[in-house]
């Protein structure tokens, strides 16, 4: 009959992101729609938890009191002044963001263990807020150590910072372990969290340390992934990853020469080396002849025995560890507590020869202007009878 028969446009094709090695882009609705309506990883993350894969023989906690969290006592009376030393450090006031960086070259070492269990002693000692978040591109675990109580990710997170103004704002993205840490998981198709790039980082970081003191990042397995430049430019402390046998000290000394050549030298001098998983019973790898080594490199050395409880891949619950396990872990916290100061004073919180910060709040907005006669600010009091204070 001569009429052209009409044929509907192909739909656009989404943008191939060339960050992903050409792997076609798949937005988050089609994500949620493959997976029943629930984020990539999250369904296993409920049905696969541990209430359901564990047997659960938990001890009845002896105490609900504030505090309980530093209720075990080891030694005397020597060893306990020694303990409430620590615990004092790791209580120092913060008014700033600390950020610790947990890295290592390779995996499986117990980096993201470190980082959960280390974040959970702090929350627990400091009562404070303190945040892990993964950045790991391949994929990372941390968030299976604590209970999910969102499917959000970082990747969520980002996007979502121009709507960020306050702390429940935040808390959305977060999961809430029983110590008080948070974390921030990612994304655990590879596909997504290797997006997951400096800026973005950055960013992230921006808007979490006006509301968090504390932040510890679990970085992934290597030292040229876009997101590690933020990791390591924006470190308070770095926390470098070893086992106790020759190729996991190997690689984490080797991590330490790279850095030092490559412009974080001084990173790696107040750097702390964890060598995780020690058995009291093994006789081939001499664990102290490492630790020697790498007092050497670094600022100080934990040596973290192994811990069925931390082995199990599990969340992380300070109390169904070893009381040695735990003690490990407070001894690591008390160290990176050591360089609170430090980072404050370059920041002028603190006096520069040590001293705590100002004890007097800072005034109101107005008070200088409202200050009464023969009431200066910085004198809390007026002066007797009224006179003006001597020049």
């Amino acid at each position: 009959c001569g009429c052209e028969q009409g044929y509907a446009a192909p739909p656009p094709q989404a943008p191939v992101d060339p960050r992903t090695g050409g792997w076609p882009t798949v937005s988050p609705e089609d994500r949620r729609q493959a997976a029943h309506g629930a984020p990539l990883g999250y369904t296993a993350a409920v049905e696969l938890s541990s209430d359901r894969l564990l047997r659960n023989n938990k001890p009845k906690p002896k105490s609900k009191a504030p505090g309980a969290g530093s209720r075990f006592r080891l030694g005397g009376k020597k060893e306990e002044a020694e303990r409430q030393r620590k615990l004092d450090l790791i209580r120092t006031p913060v008014l700033s963001c600390y950020r610790i960086a947990v890295i290592s070259l390779k995996g499986g070492v117990g980096k993201t263990t470190t980082t959960t269990a280390l974040g959970a002693t702090l929350a627990t000692e400091r009562q404070d807020k303190i945040l892990a978040i993964d950045a790991n591109p391949d994929a990372g675990t941390l968030g299976r150590r604590v209970r999910r109580e969102t499917g959000a990710t970082i990747r969520d997170l980002v996007q979502a910072i121009p709507h960020l103004h306050s702390y429940m704002d935040i808390r959305r993205f977060t999961s809430q372990a029983p110590s008080g840490l948070e974390i921030i998981a990612n994304d655990v198709d590879p596909a997504v969290s290797t997006t997951f790039n400096d800026e973005d980082y950055r960013s992230a970081l921006d808007v979490l340390g006006k509301q968090y003191p504390i932040i510890l990042t679990d970085s992934g397995t290597g030292l040229l992934y876009s997101a590690m430049r933020g990791v390591l430019d924006l470190a308070d402390q770095l926390i470098i990853i070893s086992t106790p046998s020759v190729d996991g000290a190997s690689s984490a000394s080797t991590t330490l020469d790279w850095l030092s050549a490559h412009g974080y030298a001084e990173l790696v001098q107040r750097s702390l080396t964890v060598i995780s998983g020690v058995r009291e019973t093994g006789k081939m790898i001499k664990v102290d002849d490492i630790v020697a080594h790498f007092r050497t490199r670094c600022r100080g050395v934990v040596v973290v025995p192994f811990d069925e409880h931390l082995a199990a891949g599990a969340e992380v619950d300070l109390d169904m560890m070893r009381p040695k396990t735990r003690e490990a872990y407070f001894n690591l916290s008390a160290l990176v507590a050591e360089d609170f100061v430090r980072a404050q004073q370059e920041q002028g919180l603190w006096t520069p020869n040590g001293g705590p910060p100002p004890q007097t709040a800072p005034p109101l907005p107005g008070q200088y202007q409202q200050a009464p006669y023969g009431q200066q600010p910085g004198q809390p009091y007026a002066q007797p009878g009224g006179a003006p204070p001597p020049p």
